[in-house]
């Protein structure tokens, strides 16, 4: 099960990951906990369209389909209302429906129905930071962490099903230093522009470290990844970053995706190549 923030989100973090585990016959599901609402439209081809500026609560989830189609997974909205991204100094207040205000109990609750009728072994979601300060995304790492120890607890939301214990939880490190560092380098060499030049003045001021334990070998899906972003066509720029770096020479340098195990109930050691590591026969 793999929990985020809105939709697009699952397309750009982890998604050759679940792509390879669903074409080995694994269930994947996504969680989408708000319905992208207030999202900006990043396109500019979709800018000015008039469906899109009609129904963006429509399109978004017609988005959603064809992108977990592309990877072979499930999704399921959890039901809460995009918060936006709050803009100015100082920032404005969030509107009152949003995400990030709902009580962590009333959004854990929700998740744990899910996670009890899913039954999942296995969890992703973002770090206490929300991968970036998003405050949906740090309200999903608050909602996923109390759910990952509610859906075990019986005397937890006993109304929300039968206790589920998930036995590993993840933070996934989509937009890992390592990985932007090694694709920069590799597209400079090659004597290419690099989109990533800004993100490496950004970090080399920045000296927080990361803590991957886990790397999947997932080049063979990038393909799959991919189709799913170019699905979220009001969020992903097709002359955008995402897809700036050449796909050869991203699967020779970086053909892997990033995850920090956090908790396991399951005896297992890192590094893992493996999210389900201690859990096969």
């Amino acid at each position: 099960m793999a929990v985020h923030a809105h939709p697009d989100d699952e397309s750009s973090k982890g998604a050759a990951t679940m792509a390879r585990y669903a074409h080995e016959g694994v269930e994947v599901l996504v969680v989408t906990c708000t319905g992208g609402e207030r999202g900006d439209i990043l396109n500019p081809r979709l800018q000015d369209d008039p469906e899109v500026q009609r129904d963006m609560t429509g399109y978004r989830r017609r988005e959603m389909a064809a992108a977990a189609q592309a990877l072979g997974v499930r999704q399921l909205w959890l039901g809460f209302v995009d918060s936006g991204l709050p803009e100015g100094d100082p920032l404005p207040p969030l509107p009152e429906d949003a995400f990030a205000l709902v009580p962590v109990d009333e959004a854990a609750e929700a998740l744990v129905r899910v996670v009890r009728e899913f039954r999942p072994h296995v969890m992703t979601t973002y770090n206490e930071n929300g991968g970036y300060p998003h405050p949906d995304h740090i309200m999903t790492h608050r909602v996923s962490m109390a759910a990952f120890d509610a859906a075990a607890d019986p005397e937890r939301f006993p109304q929300a099903g039968q206790p589920w214990e998930v036995s590993k939880l993840y933070y996934d490190h989509g937009f890992s230093r390592a990985r932007i560092h090694a694709v920069h380098e590799a597209m400079v060499e090659q004597g290419l522009e690099s989109p990533f030049a800004e993100w490496m003045d950004r970090w080399d001021r920045d000296d927080r470290a990361e803590k991957v334990t886990t790397r999947i070998h997932c080049a063979d899906y990038f393909d799959r990844r991919d189709r799913a972003l170019l699905a979220h066509a009001t969020q992903i720029d097709p002359d955008g970053f995402f897809f700036a770096v050449p796909r050869d020479l991203e699967r020779e340098v970086w053909p892997i995706e990033e995850y920090e195990l956090v908790h396991s109930r399951v005896p297992t050691s890192t590094p893992e190549d493996d999210l389900f590591a201690g859990l096969r026969p």
